[in-house]
């Protein structure tokens, strides 16, 4: 059985992508005035990228642990954690790129040098579920 856990998402972030769809937009608005044919392309473009990629990434990230495994995803990317591996599940506030849509989250530590960060809604409970899955399947 797998159990899905929808990212924790702040709300700064919702603001910023929200001025970055609406800056966007705006320019595959003005690029359309042009009324070129090579206009159209890069209006579709501007639109596909910078109003696509942002709703799919708050839209579809998102943790399913299940089957021995944790599976991070976000948009077009993808992890596999396989939860054998893990050797640390630890708290951080680090701002660097992650599959997270809030800075309350943790680092998932697996194998030799890997690492992931996750903000699930409620870390308590998924830390639970990762140690209880872990547990059933050693």
């Amino acid at each position: 059985m797998e159990t899905v856990y929808r990212s924790k998402t702040d709300l700064w972030l919702i603001a910023l992508l929200a001025i970055a769809i609406s800056a966007s937009l705006s320019g595959a608005f003005v690029m359309l005035s042009t009324g070129t044919p090579a206009a159209w392309m890069v209006a579709a473009f501007i639109a596909i990228v910078g109003v696509g990629l942002p709703l799919w990434l708050l839209l579809s990230t998102r943790y399913v642990l299940g089957q021995g495994q944790l599976r991070v995803l976000s948009g077009p990317f993808k992890w596999c954690v396989p939860l054998a591996k893990i050797t640390a599940i630890t708290p951080t506030s680090s701002p660097l790129s992650s599959p997270a849509l809030s800075l309350d989250r943790l680092r998932i530590d697996y194998g030799v040098g890997n690492s992931v960060m996750i903000s699930p809604r409620n870390k308590e409970q998924f830390v639970k579920a990762i140690e209880a899955a872990r547990g059933s399947a050693v």
